[in-house]
C-alpha cells in the first residue's frame, strides 16, 4: 500500500509548445506547486476530464521497487464478478537507454493479468487498471482516462472570432476554481458564453452578464444547445450587487472594440467589489491598473496561437 496510509495518484499531461506557460499555472493552480514534465506524483484527486492537458491519473494501490513486488501485491486484487484490463501507462521518466518497448509492455501487461483472479476484457472492460513506473519505483491502481467531453464544446452555434478557444477558457476556470464544492463564480463580461459552458460542464456554479443583447443572447443560445441551464443577465458591471467567490473577465480590448483605459479600469474596479479572487484574461499585462483596482497578481501565464497572445493573471 502506499506508505503512510495517504491515498497518492499518478498523473500524466501534455501540451504543445503554445500552450507551456498555460499548462503550467493551470497545473499549479490544481496541485498548489509546480509540476515536473510529463508525469508526477500527488496526493491531490482531480477529475483528470477536468483539464485539457491532464490524460491519465492511476489511483495508487500497490506500490514497489521491483515488477515482481508488485506482481506478488496484485494477486489481492478483488473484481466482484467484474471483466477487468491492465494497461501499462507509456509516459514515464526513465532515461531513453531504458525504454520499454512495445513487447516488454504487453509482457508486464499478461504478468499482472494472470495473477488477477477474474475474466479479462481487453474491449470492454468494467474495471480498467494502470501499471507505471516513476521516479525508480513501480505503481499499480485503478486507471482512469480524460474522457475530453469539452471537444464537443468547440462547436458553438453562435460564435466570434476573438472569443477565447475552448481550451484556454477550460484552463481559466481551472486556475480560477481549483475546487468546485460550495464555490460561487461569475463571469460579468461574458460574451458568447465559452468560459461558462466549460465551468457549467464541470457543475461549477456559475452566473453570466455582458452589457451587449445581442452576444448575451447568443451566450443562453450555446448555453442551452450543451444542455445547461444558467443566468445571463444583461447589463453593467457596475449594477451587481451580489458578491461572489470568483470572477472570470475576459477584457474588452482597445483592438477589438470601442473601449478606453478609464472603462477598462471600471471594469477590473467592479471586478474587486463583486468578488475575492479572479482570472484576469488581456491581450497585454495589466499589471499597473489591476494593482490600481485594488488586486495583487498571484500567479500569471500567456496562453499563445501563433502570433496572438493572451495574458492570464490569477488575482487575489
Amino acid at each position: 500500500m502506499p506508505q503512510g496510509g495517504n491515498r497518492s495518484y499518478i498523473y500524466t499531461y501534455a501540451h504543445s509548445e503554445d500552450e507551456t506557460s498555460l499548462c503550467g499555472m493551470e497545473l499549479r493552480c490544481l496541485f498548489g506547486r509546480e509540476i515536473p514534465p510529463a508525469i508526477f506524483s500527488s496526493g491531490t484527486r482531480v477529475d483528470v476530464s477536468r483539464s485539457p492537458f491532464i490524460k491519465e491519473r492511476i489511483d495508487v494501490m500497490y506500490e514497489g521497487d521491483t515488477l515482481p513486488e508488485v506482481y506478488r501485491q496484485t494477486e489481492q486484487v478483488e473484481l466482484e464478478g467484474k471483466t477487468f484490463k491492465v494497461i501499462f501507462v507509456k509516459t514515464n521518466d526513465l532515461a531513453p537507454e531504458h525504454k520499454i518497448e512495445y513487447d516488454e509492455r504487453r509482457v508486464i501487461e499478461r504478468e499482472i493479468g494472470l495473477r488477477i483472479e477474474g475474466e479479462a476484457d481487453v474491449n470492454h472492460p468494467e474495471l480498467v487498471y494502470g501499471i507505471v513506473t516513476l521516479g525508480g519505483r513501480w505503481y499499480f491502481g485503478a486507471y482512469h482516462k480524460n474522457k475530453a467531453t469539452w471537444f464537443r464544446q468547440m462547436k458553438k452555434p453562435r460564435s466570434y472570432s476573438i472569443a477565447l478557444s475552448t481550451r484556454v477558457a477550460r484552463a481559466a476556470v481551472n486556475m480560477a476554481v481549483p475546487r468546485i464544492a460550495g464555490v460561487k463564480m461569475i463571469d460579468p463580461c461574458c460574451g458568447i458564453g465559452t468560459v461558462m459552458v466549460e465551468a457549467l460542464s464541470m457543475g461549477i456554479d456559475i452566473v453570466g452578464r455582458d452589457i451587449n443583447p445581442l452576444i448575451a443572447a447568443g451566450a443562453r443560445t450555446n448555453i442551452a444547445h450543451f444542455g445547461f441551464e444558467s443566468e445571463v443577465t444583461l447589463g453593467d458591471i457596475a449594477d451587481i450587487t451580489e458578491h461572489y467567490d470568483v470572477a472570470i473577465v475576459d477584457m474588452p480590448y482597445n483592438l477589438y472594440s470601442r473601449i478606453t483605459p478609464e472603462e477598462q479600469f471600471a471594469i477590473l474596479t467592479n471586478t474587486r467589489r463583486i468578488a475575492d479572487r479572479v482570472v484576469i484574461v488581456a491581450i497585454e499585462a495589466m499589471d499597473e491598473m489591476i494593482h490600481s483596482a485594488g488586486f495583487t497578481i498571484i500567479d500569471r501565464c500567456i496562453a499563445k496561437k501563433g502570433a496572438f497572445s493572451r495574458h492570464l493573471m490569477l488575482c487575489e
